[in-house]
Protein backbone atom coordinates (compact mmCIF):
# COMPACT_ATOMS: atom_id res chain seq x y z
CA UNK A 1 0.00 0.00 0.00
CA UNK A 2 1.32 3.43 -0.92
CA UNK A 3 2.12 6.00 1.73
CA UNK A 4 -0.65 8.24 0.45
CA UNK A 5 -3.23 5.43 0.50
CA UNK A 6 -2.06 4.39 3.96
CA UNK A 7 -2.47 7.96 5.20
CA UNK A 8 -5.98 8.08 3.79
CA UNK A 9 -6.84 4.80 5.46
CA UNK A 10 -5.58 6.05 8.82
CA UNK A 11 -7.53 9.30 8.50
CA UNK A 12 -10.70 7.44 7.69
CA UNK A 13 -10.17 5.12 10.65
CA UNK A 14 -9.65 8.09 12.94
CA UNK A 15 -12.80 9.76 11.71
CA UNK A 16 -14.77 6.57 12.15
CA UNK A 17 -13.52 6.15 15.72
CA UNK A 18 -14.34 9.76 16.54
CA UNK A 19 -17.80 9.43 15.05
CA UNK A 20 -18.45 6.21 16.97
CA UNK A 21 -17.33 7.84 20.21
CA UNK A 22 -19.59 10.82 19.59
CA UNK A 23 -22.59 8.56 18.99
CA UNK A 24 -21.91 6.58 22.17
CA UNK A 25 -21.61 9.76 24.20
CA UNK A 26 -24.82 11.15 22.68
CA UNK A 27 -26.76 7.97 23.42
CA UNK A 28 -25.43 7.86 26.98
CA UNK A 29 -26.46 11.46 27.56
CA UNK A 30 -29.91 10.72 26.15
CA UNK A 31 -30.52 7.96 28.71
CA UNK A 32 -32.50 8.91 31.83
CA UNK A 33 -30.09 9.90 34.58
CA UNK A 34 -30.65 8.81 38.17
CA UNK A 35 -32.27 11.51 40.31
CA UNK A 36 -30.15 13.37 42.84
CA UNK A 37 -30.03 11.55 46.15
CA UNK A 38 -31.53 13.65 48.92
CA UNK A 39 -30.86 13.04 52.58
CA UNK A 40 -34.08 12.55 54.53
CA UNK A 41 -34.55 14.71 57.62
CA UNK A 42 -37.47 15.35 59.92
CA UNK A 43 -37.83 19.02 59.02
CA UNK A 44 -36.45 21.34 56.36
CA UNK A 45 -36.51 24.73 58.04
CA UNK A 46 -35.97 28.05 56.26
CA UNK A 47 -35.35 30.98 58.60
CA UNK A 48 -36.31 34.12 56.64
CA UNK A 49 -35.34 37.18 58.67
CA UNK A 50 -36.32 40.79 57.92
CA UNK A 51 -33.47 43.34 57.80
CA UNK A 52 -35.37 46.31 56.32
CA UNK A 53 -34.45 49.87 57.27
CA UNK A 54 -37.38 50.06 59.66
CA UNK A 55 -35.21 48.10 62.07
CA UNK A 56 -32.32 49.62 63.98
CA UNK A 57 -28.82 48.14 64.13
CA UNK A 58 -29.49 47.07 67.69
CA UNK A 59 -32.67 45.26 66.69
CA UNK A 60 -30.86 43.46 63.87
CA UNK A 61 -28.28 42.26 66.36
CA UNK A 62 -31.00 41.09 68.77
CA UNK A 63 -32.49 39.02 65.96
CA UNK A 64 -29.20 37.37 65.02
CA UNK A 65 -28.27 36.66 68.62
CA UNK A 66 -31.79 35.43 69.38
CA UNK A 67 -31.72 32.84 66.60
CA UNK A 68 -28.17 31.74 67.45
CA UNK A 69 -29.02 31.26 71.13
CA UNK A 70 -32.34 29.57 70.36
CA UNK A 71 -30.82 26.99 68.03
CA UNK A 72 -28.31 25.94 70.69
CA UNK A 73 -30.81 25.89 73.58
CA UNK A 74 -31.29 22.48 75.14
CA UNK A 75 -35.06 22.55 74.48
CA UNK A 76 -34.53 23.15 70.76
CA UNK A 77 -31.78 20.54 70.50
CA UNK A 78 -34.02 18.13 72.37
CA UNK A 79 -36.84 18.77 69.90
CA UNK A 80 -34.46 18.04 67.02
CA UNK A 81 -33.18 14.79 68.53
CA UNK A 82 -36.70 13.58 69.40
CA UNK A 83 -37.72 13.41 65.74
CA UNK A 84 -38.08 10.18 63.78
CA UNK A 85 -34.65 10.65 62.19
CA UNK A 86 -33.16 12.82 64.91
CA UNK A 87 -31.97 15.47 62.48
CA UNK A 88 -33.14 18.54 60.60
CA UNK A 89 -31.82 20.74 57.79
CA UNK A 90 -31.73 24.51 58.32
CA UNK A 91 -30.81 27.54 56.24
CA UNK A 92 -30.87 31.19 57.34
CA UNK A 93 -31.28 34.14 54.99
CA UNK A 94 -31.92 37.84 55.49
CA UNK A 95 -34.16 39.87 53.23
CA UNK A 96 -35.65 43.32 52.66
CA UNK A 97 -36.78 44.52 49.21
CA UNK A 98 -37.84 42.39 46.28
CA UNK A 99 -34.25 41.79 45.13
CA UNK A 100 -32.59 41.94 48.54
CA UNK A 101 -32.07 38.39 49.78
CA UNK A 102 -28.81 37.06 51.17
CA UNK A 103 -28.08 33.59 52.49
CA UNK A 104 -26.13 33.92 55.74
CA UNK A 105 -25.84 30.18 56.45
CA UNK A 106 -26.60 27.69 53.64
CA UNK A 107 -28.39 24.38 54.11
CA UNK A 108 -26.86 22.62 57.10
CA UNK A 109 -27.67 19.35 58.82
CA UNK A 110 -28.20 19.60 62.58
CA UNK A 111 -28.20 16.25 64.36
CA UNK A 112 -26.46 17.10 67.62
CA UNK A 113 -25.74 19.91 70.06
CA UNK A 114 -22.33 20.30 68.40
CA UNK A 115 -23.94 20.73 64.97
CA UNK A 116 -26.21 23.41 66.41
CA UNK A 117 -23.24 25.20 67.95
CA UNK A 118 -21.37 25.21 64.64
CA UNK A 119 -24.44 26.65 62.89
CA UNK A 120 -24.71 29.38 65.54
CA UNK A 121 -21.02 30.23 65.13
CA UNK A 122 -21.43 30.66 61.39
CA UNK A 123 -24.54 32.75 61.97
CA UNK A 124 -22.66 35.06 64.32
CA UNK A 125 -19.49 35.38 62.24
CA UNK A 126 -20.42 38.67 60.50
CA UNK A 127 -22.75 41.50 61.54
CA UNK A 128 -26.09 41.94 59.76
CA UNK A 129 -26.74 44.86 57.41
CA UNK A 130 -30.04 46.46 56.47
CA UNK A 131 -31.60 47.28 53.10
CA UNK A 132 -34.54 49.24 51.71
CA UNK A 133 -38.22 48.26 51.40
CA UNK A 134 -40.14 45.17 52.54
CA UNK A 135 -41.05 42.39 50.15
CA UNK A 136 -42.54 39.47 52.04
CA UNK A 137 -43.65 37.99 48.73
CA UNK A 138 -40.07 38.10 47.45
CA UNK A 139 -38.87 36.42 50.65
CA UNK A 140 -41.46 33.64 50.31
CA UNK A 141 -40.57 33.01 46.67
CA UNK A 142 -36.89 32.92 47.60
CA UNK A 143 -37.60 30.49 50.43
CA UNK A 144 -39.47 28.25 48.00
CA UNK A 145 -36.46 28.23 45.68
CA UNK A 146 -34.17 27.30 48.57
CA UNK A 147 -36.40 24.36 49.45
CA UNK A 148 -36.54 23.20 45.84
CA UNK A 149 -32.76 23.32 45.43
CA UNK A 150 -31.92 21.64 48.73
CA UNK A 151 -29.99 18.38 48.96
CA UNK A 152 -32.29 17.40 51.82
CA UNK A 153 -35.85 16.12 51.83
CA UNK A 154 -37.87 16.88 54.93
CA UNK A 155 -40.88 15.00 56.21
CA UNK A 156 -42.11 18.51 56.91
CA UNK A 157 -41.10 21.76 55.22
CA UNK A 158 -41.38 24.98 57.19
CA UNK A 159 -40.66 28.62 56.36
CA UNK A 160 -40.25 30.81 59.43
CA UNK A 161 -40.77 34.49 58.53
CA UNK A 162 -40.05 37.41 60.84
CA UNK A 163 -40.96 40.95 59.78
CA UNK A 164 -41.97 44.25 61.38
CA UNK A 165 -44.26 45.61 58.67
CA UNK A 166 -46.52 44.68 55.74
CA UNK A 167 -45.47 43.87 52.20
CA UNK A 168 -44.79 47.07 50.19
CA UNK A 169 -42.76 45.90 47.20
CA UNK A 170 -42.82 43.11 44.65
CA UNK A 171 -45.84 40.95 43.97
CA UNK A 172 -48.80 40.70 46.36
CA UNK A 173 -48.08 38.50 49.34
CA UNK A 174 -51.20 36.31 49.21
CA UNK A 175 -50.40 34.58 45.87
CA UNK A 176 -46.84 33.93 47.10
CA UNK A 177 -48.23 32.47 50.32
CA UNK A 178 -50.71 30.30 48.42
CA UNK A 179 -48.03 28.94 46.08
CA UNK A 180 -46.02 27.56 48.99
CA UNK A 181 -49.03 26.39 50.99
CA UNK A 182 -50.31 24.60 47.88
CA UNK A 183 -47.13 22.51 47.91
CA UNK A 184 -47.68 21.49 51.52
CA UNK A 185 -45.14 23.97 52.90
CA UNK A 186 -45.99 25.54 56.26
CA UNK A 187 -45.38 29.27 56.68
CA UNK A 188 -45.22 30.41 60.30
CA UNK A 189 -44.96 34.01 61.39
CA UNK A 190 -43.09 36.09 63.92
CA UNK A 191 -44.63 39.59 63.62
CA UNK A 192 -42.36 42.11 65.32
CA UNK A 193 -44.80 44.63 66.74
CA UNK A 194 -42.06 46.87 68.09
CA UNK A 195 -40.66 50.36 67.48
CA UNK A 196 -37.17 51.80 67.47
CA UNK A 197 -36.07 51.46 63.87
CA UNK A 198 -34.98 54.19 61.49
CA UNK A 199 -38.49 54.71 60.14
CA UNK A 200 -42.00 53.75 61.26
CA UNK A 201 -44.00 55.19 58.37
CA UNK A 202 -45.31 51.80 57.31
CA UNK A 203 -46.14 50.29 60.69
CA UNK A 204 -49.57 48.71 61.06
CA UNK A 205 -51.01 48.36 64.54
CA UNK A 206 -52.59 44.98 63.82
CA UNK A 207 -49.53 43.32 62.27
CA UNK A 208 -50.46 40.03 63.92
CA UNK A 209 -53.86 40.16 62.19
CA UNK A 210 -52.15 41.00 58.90
CA UNK A 211 -49.91 37.98 59.39
CA UNK A 212 -52.83 35.65 60.10
CA UNK A 213 -54.75 36.73 57.03
CA UNK A 214 -52.02 37.45 54.51
CA UNK A 215 -48.73 35.71 55.34
CA UNK A 216 -48.99 32.41 57.18
CA UNK A 217 -50.42 29.28 55.62
CA UNK A 218 -50.04 25.55 55.14
CA UNK A 219 -50.49 22.68 57.61
CA UNK A 220 -50.68 23.86 61.24
CA UNK A 221 -49.52 27.42 60.52
CA UNK A 222 -49.35 29.78 63.49
CA UNK A 223 -48.20 33.22 64.61
CA UNK A 224 -46.15 34.19 67.66
CA UNK A 225 -46.39 37.99 68.10
CA UNK A 226 -43.51 39.90 69.69
CA UNK A 227 -44.63 43.13 71.35
CA UNK A 228 -41.31 44.05 72.90
CA UNK A 229 -37.73 43.08 72.05
CA UNK A 230 -37.27 41.67 75.54
CA UNK A 231 -39.73 38.92 74.49
CA UNK A 232 -37.82 37.95 71.38
CA UNK A 233 -35.35 35.33 72.74
CA UNK A 234 -38.10 33.37 74.50
CA UNK A 235 -40.52 33.74 71.56
CA UNK A 236 -38.12 32.44 68.94
CA UNK A 237 -36.98 29.58 71.17
CA UNK A 238 -40.52 28.38 71.86
CA UNK A 239 -41.49 28.89 68.24
CA UNK A 240 -38.62 26.68 67.07
CA UNK A 241 -39.56 23.98 69.56
CA UNK A 242 -43.12 23.95 68.21
CA UNK A 243 -41.95 23.84 64.60
CA UNK A 244 -39.41 21.10 65.14
CA UNK A 245 -41.40 18.94 67.56
CA UNK A 246 -44.52 19.31 65.42
CA UNK A 247 -47.02 18.59 68.20
CA UNK A 248 -47.39 19.12 71.90
CA UNK A 249 -45.68 21.66 74.10
CA UNK A 250 -46.90 24.93 75.58
CA UNK A 251 -47.85 27.55 73.01
CA UNK A 252 -46.84 31.04 74.21
CA UNK A 253 -49.14 33.62 72.61
CA UNK A 254 -49.57 31.38 69.58
CA UNK A 255 -52.32 32.41 67.17
CA UNK A 256 -53.42 29.69 64.77
CA UNK A 257 -54.21 30.58 61.17
CA UNK A 258 -57.65 32.17 60.88
CA UNK A 259 -58.29 33.87 57.56
CA UNK A 260 -60.81 36.65 57.03
CA UNK A 261 -61.41 37.52 53.40
CA UNK A 262 -62.45 41.07 54.31
CA UNK A 263 -58.94 41.98 55.49
CA UNK A 264 -57.03 44.19 53.05
CA UNK A 265 -53.77 42.34 52.33
CA UNK A 266 -52.61 45.21 50.09
CA UNK A 267 -52.45 47.65 53.00
CA UNK A 268 -48.65 47.93 52.78
CA UNK A 269 -48.65 48.61 49.05
CA UNK A 270 -51.32 51.28 49.50
CA UNK A 271 -49.40 52.95 52.31
CA UNK A 272 -46.31 53.14 50.11
CA UNK A 273 -48.31 54.51 47.17
CA UNK A 274 -50.00 57.17 49.30
CA UNK A 275 -46.70 58.23 50.83
CA UNK A 276 -45.14 58.49 47.36
CA UNK A 277 -47.91 60.83 46.22
CA UNK A 278 -47.16 63.13 49.15
CA UNK A 279 -43.69 63.77 47.76
CA UNK A 280 -44.78 64.51 44.20
CA UNK A 281 -44.58 68.11 43.12
CA UNK A 282 -47.92 69.77 42.23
Amino acid sequence: MSRSRMGLHLNQSGLLAAFTGFCCAFLAAAQPQPSRAQEIVDVQLVLAVDVSLSMSAGELEIQRRGYAEALTHEEVVGAILSGMHGKIAVTYFEWAGNLSQRVVVPWTRIASAEDARHFAERLSANPPSSARRTSISGALDYAGDLLAESDFRGLRRVVDVSVDGPNNQGGPVVPARDRLAGMGITINGLPLMTNGGLTTSFDVKDLDTYYRNCVIGGPGAFVVPVNDWSQFPEAIRRKLVLELAGTGGHRPQVVLAQFHSAYDCLVGEKMWRDRSWMWQEP
